[in-house]
């Protein structure tokens, strides 16, 4: 459908909404369109396109919530007499549902950009792949894969308490995934910059320095490389990749109020965290968590939500003390707070719900070698390679693959997979520094069912723990 045609359906829907004896309603018409190119050792092995586009509409009748979409202009009514239906049949079993009260109005958002990323020729794309491929080629990383994303959403959201906003974000990110194979010895690397606006972004990456620098880095370990310590409880320094990811899983995760409030585990998820332990203390003074989705140019920018709510930093720990939930309207009104925008949709036939969108450990303000020079004996887990965590986000494991061992408040020789295995409340405690060394990544986070993938970016400083648990294979 094209953009104008389905911005044009937004009024003729509320239109329609307003017949029907509901409570509240709202009509979200919602365009995501992207490419992608994926190449494999300097070969480009697929290009992609994707393009959905539609309108959704959601009712609160007698306290049942009801959401149905379409794709066709001529099924609008119909849609809006499915979604009244299935608000009825929602209001007969179950608790009944309420929506926060909010503060609305009209506003219209967009990522700023110069050259459209969506626009620039796949032959010039593929040049810039080229260009980040080769210098892990020419150091002999025999494995290496990168997908490049480019992609745009525009939605336009109304509502029955006089919401109207308009957001048009458009975003680029590449991920690359090497792996280097020497004898019987093999380790991997990733990383994935990405952020929202244009293609002019890619330049302030330097990733062509970075690759360089992670295929050296690969082939040093697997040369130099000394085993891990092993059952033994040590200090260790984990990178900004590694603090950024257990900001996102360990954090984030676990403080989406749909799961904590035990909404279907398939859809939410489950969490360790309880309604009551607001204000708990969980980690020590030295770590506070943020979720900030107006960081501009950051992979999981928005201004409002796809409820309409203005969105504002979200402080989920604060100084090692549970600070705050991420709610969506519903959660929110559950809970006797207000709604904190955290309500987010991947297309337009899918319902929002409750989701992160830039997940960091606030910088301190040490340096990274002050971090070091502090430990006398430990490890220095800079990156990883693999990890998991369950679902309850409670039990943890990270595999490093670029670390060092650390004597004397000094870096010493590689250290080969070292295994971090920590819970949650352990990792935070543990926490006696944090520097400010503050760094991104983009990702792409998987929530419900079925499946929604949301643009996120995980991030964090160096972050130095104290008598952790470390293993090794």
């Amino acid at each position: 459908m094209e953009l104008d045609s389905l911005l044009s359906l937004v009024d003729r829907a509320q239109e329609m909404a307003r017949r029907y004896d509901a409570t509240y309603f709202e009509v979200r018409a919602q365009l995501d369109v992207s490419d992608g190119l994926f190449m494999r050792n300097g070969v480009v092995e697929a290009f992609s396109l994707d393009s959905t586009s539609g309108i959704s509409v959601r009712m609160l009748v007698n306290g049942g919530l009801g959401f149905a979409s379409t794709n066709r202009p001529d099924s609008l009514s119909s849609m809006i007499e499915e979604a009244y239906k299935n608000a009825l049949a929602a209001s007969k079993v179950g608790k009944k549902v309420a929506l926060s009260r909010e503060s609305f109005g009209r506003a219209e958002f967009s990522s700023p950009y110069r050259a459209d990323p969506m626009e620039v020729p796949v032959d010039e794309k593929v040049e810039y792949m080229k260009s980040i491929d080769s210098p892990a080629a020419e150091r002999g990383i025999a494995a290496r894969v990168l997908w490049l994303l480019s992609s745009r959403s525009v939605v336009h959201f109304v509502n029955s308490e006089g919401a109207e906003v308009k957001g048009d974000v458009r975003r680029v990110t590449l991920m690359v995934r090497l792996t280097h194979i020497s004898g019987a010895g093999a380790t991997q690397e990733f990383t994935q910059p990405g952020g929202s606006g244009g293609w002019e972004i890619v330049d302030g990456w330097r990733l062509d320095e970075k690759v360089a620098y992670l295929s050296d880095s690969m082939k040093e370990r697997l040369e130099k490389g000394v085993p891990a310590p092993r059952g033994v409880k040590v200090d260790v320094i984990v990178g900004p990749q590694v603090a950024g990811l257990i900001a996102h899983e360990s954090t984030g995760h676990p403080y989406e109020a749909d799961r904590i409030l035990g909404r279907e585990a398939a859809q939410a998820g489950e969490s360790f965290v309880k309604p009551y332990m607001l204000g708990q203390r969980i980690g020590s003074p030295a770590v506070t968590v943020i979720d900030d989705p107006t960081i501009p140019g950051s992979y999981g920018f928005y201004l409002y939500d796809h409820e309409g709510v203005r969105a504002r930093p979200r402080a989920l720990m604060r100084e090692g003390l549970i600070n705050e939930f991420l709610h969506n309207r519903e959660t929110a009104a559950e809970m006797g707070v207000s709604s904190n925008a955290a309500a987010r949709a991947n297309r337009f036939d899918r319902e929002p719900i409750v989701r992160m969108a830039n997940t960091y450990i606030a910088p301190g303000d040490v340096s990274v070698e002050e971090l070091i020079e502090g430990v006398s004996e430990g490890v220095y887990l800079k990156r990883f390679m693999e990890w998991n965590i369950d679902d309850r986000r409670y039990n943890q494991r990270y595999v490093g693959s670029e670390a060092y061992a650390i004597r004397g408040g000094r870096l010493a020789e590689p250290v080969l997979n070292p295994v971090l295995e920590v819970t949650t409340p352990a990792f935070y405690s543990s926490v006696d520094a944090v520097a400010k060394d503050l760094e991104f990544e983009a990702a792409t986070c998987g929530k419900g069912d079925p499946g929604q993938g949301v643009p996120v970016w995980t991030g964090g400083p160096s972050v130095r723990l104290r008598g952790v648990g470390l293993g090794g294979t």
